[in-house]
């Protein structure tokens, strides 16, 4: 039987913003019994599962009490890794229909972007994924609704695409976890949960080519434009990509809409048919939309919000970790209306929700949903002596042993752990997070970075977030030369003797050679790391490389993820790469390349 995840009890189902808020203060009162009692919910509903039997097959599971289970669990089953159980994920997917990891079928698998890990990873969806979705986007709508209300029956303009599906060889179908929730019931319910409905139809989000989707997501957001409440995606990329695409085919859409037609760009039947089926002919829009966006051009696009779309409450997406880089372009196109932070999930589980939507994104902390999974937090140290005999096996951080949700404390950085309805147990995350706080009895969390380190040559050990500070200190100057980053990844180039980092950078308008050598000069200088500063400063590492790429060149990284099967929903322009494709990518964009001096006086 389903656990039932949006509600108290089995029989009290949660209809709407008060119901679900007073279940939330309930539940994060209790975080700690909830805790253990959704680990005995998930271990009672998964006796018997092959992966468990080695540590737990002996014991009586559903004879133990709540508390018990939790002590005999968390003493006996290892932690892991998504490695250790991807052995059993290849057996479901090749249609092995044994109870494995959850004695719950599994017809789904989700598919993650590998953007972060560089590799596509096989996560379990069933229908309780679906519902923890449902609740996640409930839950957060009813906060935000406190801070940003909205009319009831609005329109939200939603940069959502689905990825185009596969079977397994065991008939398995597989997606991104977002496509698999944007085909649910859940999702059609959610629209009449949060009283606001999106302006494109499932055949746009589900067209399989995100620029004929984006097209029509833009056109029937300005044909909508007065009913628009609110504007959302995924990732805070997606809003992004859209508007830059938006100052590319304005007057296209313009045109659509002053004579009801939709451009020759949009080819798929399915999509043209049920755009078409919206849209009618309507000058007096179009002209007034005209005016505006040639008022936009020649401010550079500052205020699009607000101008094109006058009763949008905010902006809401995930906005943090790697996302950050894009608010600076999101503000500008804003002009002052609100960017609210949405919520904290994996394609494993969702975490987290954002219950202070008034904070900035650089602030905004997720407070833990304690009936999702079962949490463990495993404590985190950095700047530590390498000889230190507790380090563990990568050298990027010292550990102390997993605590559970009730125990974790103000300002200590945790990795989190996962034990899931859909039969992941005690699995390392890989997210840094930082406890913020708490919401009553659960813990509010500031994402920090992923744990894995991505610049490493030598005794250097830098993190995403590393990155991430730097490459803001070394965008300062670029700004003050009227330029934009646009995006950026590196890597550490160990093909000479010593490796140095090598930082791609794409800039938005001219900026003079001696500008981006000052820009490459203060990434290098900025690097906190000791390992770094020393291996700089003994010539174990070389001298930072900046390499300018030509414009278009990110978007080619996004065509070829898209093309190995992420969704432009689900994308993450990855910050470090490995990766021989996207190296090759980047190497052959490069039209001028840079190194630093900064340490080139130390003897």
């Amino acid at each position: 039987m389903e656990p039932a995840v949006l509600s108290c009890n089995a029989n009290c189902i949660i209809t709407d913003f008060d119901d679900i808020i007073t279940w939330f203060q309930h539940v994060s009162q209790n975080a700690a019994s909830v805790q253990t009692q959704t680990l005995c919910r998930i271990l009672k509903q998964n006796c018997g599962v092959e992966y468990l039997k080695k540590w737990l097959g002996s014991y009586s599971i559903s004879d133990m009490d709540a508390s018990q289970l939790e002590s005999l669990f968390t003493s006996l089953v290892p932690l892991a890794t998504h490695a250790d159980f991807e052995p059993f994920i290849q057996k479901i997917a090749n249609g092995d229909t044994a109870p494995l990891l959850t004695q719950q079928p599994i017809t789904t698998l989700s598919l993650s972007s590998g953007t972060t890990e560089g590799r596509q990873k096989f996560v379990p969806f069933t229908r309780h994924s679906a519902q923890t979705t449902l609740q996640t986007f409930t839950l957060s709508a009813a906060f935000r609704s406190r801070v940003y209300p909205t009319r009831e029956g609005g329109r939200i303009l939603e940069f959502i695409y689905s990825s185009n599906q596969f079977k397994t060889k065991g008939g398995l179908m597989v997606g991104t976890a977002t496509t698999h929730y944007y085909a649910s019931e859940e999702f059609k319910t959610k629209q009449e949960k949060t009283k606001a409905f999106i302006c494109s139809p499932y055949e746009v989000i589900s067209g399989g080519d995100y620029k004929q989707s984006t097209y029509c997501h833009l056109l029937l957001g300005l044909f909508l434009c007065d009913h628009v409440e609110f504007i959302s995606s995924a990732f805070v990329y997606g809003i992004v990509q859209a508007f830059c695409t938006f100052e590319e085919v304005w007057k296209d859409l313009c045109n659509d809409i002053r004579d009801g037609t939709l451009s020759s760009r949009i080819k798929i039947p399915k999509m043209r048919d049920a755009v078409l089926g919206i849209i009618s002919s309507n000058p007096s829009l179009a002209s007034k939309l005209e005016a505006s966006c040639l008022e936009l051009e020649a401010v550079d696009w500052f205020g699009l919000v607000p101008k094109l779309w006058p009763n949008a409450k905010y902006v809401c997406s995930i906005m943090t970790g790697s996302m950050q880089h894009y608010l600076k372009k999101l503000r500008h196109y804003a002009n002052g209306v609100p960017l609210v932070s949405g919520d904290y999930g994996s394609t494993e589980s969702w975490i987290g929700i954002n219950v202070d939507p008034s904070l900035p994104p650089e602030k905004v902390t997720f407070a833990v949903v304690p009936t999702f999974s079962y949490f463990e937090f495993i404590p985190i140290y950095r700047h530590k002596h390498k000889q230190d005999s507790s380090f563990v096996a990568d050298h990027d951080f010292v550990e102390d042993e997993p605590i559970p949700l009730s125990q974790v404390k103000v300002g200590q950085e945790y990795e989190i752990v996962l034990t899931t309805f859909t039969g992941l147990y005690r699995c390392r995350l890989g997210d840094v997070v930082e406890v913020g706080g708490f919401h009553n009895g659960t813990p509010k969390l500031n994402f920090i970075c992923r744990r894995k380190l991505i610049l490493t040559v030598n005794i250097d050990k830098n993190t995403e977030r590393d990155l991430q500070i730097v490459v803001e200190k070394g965008s300062q100057i670029l700004n003050k030369a009227k330029a934009e980053l646009v995006d950026y990844t590196s890597y550490a180039d160990m093909s000479n003797e010593p490796g140095c980092y090598v930082i791609f950078w794409e800039v938005k308008g001219e900026a003079e050679d001696k500008v981006l050598e000052a820009c490459c000069r203060e990434m290098d200088a900025a690097f906190v790391d000791h390992g770094y500063v020393v291996s700089r400063k003994t010539r174990s590492i070389g001298p930072l490389t900046l390499c300018i790429v030509e414009r278009g060149t990110f978007k080619k990284i996004l065509d070829y993820f898209v093309e190995i099967g992420a969704a432009l929903g689900q994308f993450k322009t990855p910050r470090c790469t490995n990766n021989p494709v996207l190296v090759k990518i980047l190497s052959a964009c490069t039209i001028k390349t840079f190194h630093s001096t900064a340490y080139s006086s130390t003897h």
